[in-house]
C-alpha cells in the first residue's frame, strides 16, 4: 500500500512533462560493466560489490570517454562491478518514478537539472550533505549549477555539465543584407525583419510544448527584468510580445511552435535561417557540416543581459546499500581528465569555475560566448513543482502565439497558476 501512496506522491510532485535535454539523441541501450570499491574494499563477505549507474548519454564520443571512467576505476578498484545502463531521456523519468515505488532504482543516476530539485522532495535522492561538506569541493562550482542540486538547505547531487544559450548567426546572410549581429531587443527585431527573405526567415525559437520551450523562453523573461516568482508583471507580456510579433511579422516560422532544438539547429544548418537561439552542444555539430561562415554572440539584452542554465547532474538513489562507493565512483568521475574527456566529447561546459579557465573553453572563440556567459547564467531552480511550473509557461508561449489569447491575458493567467506551486 505505501507504494502506491509514494508513487502518486512523486508523480504529483514531478508532473507529466518531458524536461530539457538539449544535447542526448539515440534509442538503443548500452551495458558497461567492470569491478570497483573504494580504496579496493569489498563487503563483508569479501565478495565483489555491483553498483548500478544509469545516464542518457548516447553518442559514440561520449560513451567512450564515460568507458575510459568506469574502466580505470575498476582497474585501480577491482572488487566493485560497475554497470552503466542507457536509458532514453524520454524514458529515465517514468523509469525513476517506477523504480522509486518498487524499490528498483541504480546507485548512480544522472538528471536534467531542472528535474533535480523534484526528485530530492519526492525522497527519490540520498541527501549527500555531510559527503560534500568533507569532500571540500563546492565553492569551485558556479552558482547557477551548484543551486540546482540544492534542496531545503540540503545537498543531493553534484553537478557534472553545463551548458547555456546564445545567439548563432549567419554570417554571410548578415552581412549581405548590412546588418550586424544584434546587441539588444530593438537591433534583435530589425535584424530579423531584414534577414527575412523568400525560403529564409530572420530568427529562429524553439516555441515547443515541452521543456525546451520553457528552456528558450525563461532568458527573455529574465531580461526583461522579470521572473518566474513575480510572472504577472510588464516584462513577462513584453518578453511574449516579442516573440508574438517576430512570428506575426514572418520573421519566424510557425513551424517554431512544434520545433525542438535539435530542428532550429537543422533549418540553420540547411540555410533556411538566418539566426537562431541555441546552445553549446550545437558547436561541435556546426563544425562539421555547417557550408558556410557562422558565429555567436551573447543573447541580446532588453533591461539587462543574461542567459539560461541547462545540463546534467550527478545524483545517489536513497536506497542505494552502497552509499560509500557509489559516492566514491562520483569523486573519480570529477577529476580534471575525466571530466574534461567527457565536455569535450559532448560539447558541454565544465560548471566549475576553475575548469573553465581550460584553454579548450577560452580558446575556442565559440566555445567562449558561452564560458563567458556562465558567470551569468541561471538555472530553473524554483523548488520541487518546477516541472508544474514550466508545463504552464508551455501553454502561455502556445496560447500567445497562436492568438487563443492575449499575452496580457495568457501572462496573468498563469501567473494564478504558477503562485500556489512556487516554495
Amino acid at each position: 500500500m505505501w507504494k502506491k501512496i509514494r508513487l502518486a506522491a512523486i508523480v504529483s510532485v514531478l508532473g507529466l512533462t518531458t524536461a530539457c535535454n538539449p544535447g542526448s539523441t539515440g534509442d538503443g541501450s548500452t551495458a558497461l560493466s567492470g569491478t570497483t570499491a573504494p580504496n579496493g574494499q569489498t563487503n563483508k563477505h569479501g565478495e565483489t560489490v555491483k553498483i548500478t549507474w544509469w545516464d542518457y548519454m548516447s553518442s559514440d564520443e561520449m560513451v567512450e570517454a564515460l568507458t575510459k571512467v568506469i574502466d580505470d576505476y575498476q582497474k585501480a578498484n577491482p572488487h566493485v562491478k560497475i554497470e552503466r545502463t542507457y536509458v532514453p531521456f524520454g524514458d529515465l523519468k517514468n523509469k525513476l518514478l517506477l523504480g522509486s515505488a518498487a524499490g528498483q532504482l541504480p546507485d548512480i543516476v544522472w538528471i536534467d537539472n531542472p528535474d533535480h530539485q523534484a526528485f530530492a522532495a519526492a525522497g527519490v535522492l540520498a541527501d549527500i550533505t555531510a559527503e560534500v561538506k568533507e569532500w571540500g569541493q563546492a565553492d569551485q562550482y558556479f552558482d547557477g549549477p551548484w543551486s540546482s542540486t540544492v534542496y531545503k538547505d540540503k545537498n543531493y547531487g553534484v553537478p557534472n555539465s553545463s551548458n547555456n544559450l546564445a545567439l548563432y548567426y549567419n554570417v554571410d546572410m548578415l552581412e549581405q543584407a548590412g546588418v550586424k549581429p544584434p546587441a539588444d531587443w530593438n537591433e534583435l527585431l530589425d535584424a530579423a525583419k531584414k534577414l527575412t527573405k523568400q525560403g529564409v526567415y530572420g530568427m529562429s525559437v524553439s516555441a515547443v510544448r515541452t521543456e525546451q520551450g520553457t528552456f528558450q523562453f525563461l532568458p527573455f523573461v529574465w531580461q526583461s527584468g522579470s521572473d518566474v516568482t513575480h510572472f504577472n508583471s510588464p516584462g513577462t507580456v513584453e518578453a511574449i510580445k516579442l516573440w508574438k510579433e517576430l512570428l506575426d511579422s514572418g520573421a519566424m516560422s510557425k513551424e517554431i511552435l512544434g520545433q525542438d532544438q535539435q530542428a532550429s539547429m537543422l533549418q540553420f544548418a540547411a540555410g533556411n535561417t538566418a539566426m537562431m537561439v541555441n546552445g553549446t552542444w550545437q558547436i561541435p555539430v556546426l563544425k562539421k557540416e555547417a557550408k558556410f561562415q557562422w558565429d555567436i554572440v551573447p543573447l541580446p539584452v532588453n533591461k539587462q543581459g543574461g542567459t539560461i542554465l541547462g545540463g546534467e547532474n550527478w545524483a545517489i538513489t536513497s536506497t542505494s546499500k552502497h552509499k560509500d562507493i557509489a559516492w566514491d565512483i562520483v569523486k573519480f568521475a570529477n577529476q580534471g581528465e575525466y571530466l574534461k574527456n567527457f565536455l569535450k566529447a559532448a560539447g558541454r561546459l565544465p560548471s566549475r569555475r576553475d575548469f573553465i579557465q581550460d584553454p579548450y573553453w577560452q580558446g575556442d572563440r565559440y566555445f567562449k560566448i558561452f564560458a563567458d556567459g556562465m558567470n551569468v547564467a541561471k538555472a530553473r531552480a524554483y523548488g520541487p513543482n518546477y516541472p508544474k511550473i514550466s508545463d504552464a509557461i508551455q501553454e502561455m508561449i502556445q496560447q500567445v502565439l497562436t492568438g487563443v489569447k492575449s499575452p496580457e491575458d495568457a501572462v496573468k493567467e498563469t501567473d494564478a497558476k504558477i503562485k500556489p506551486l512556487l516554495q
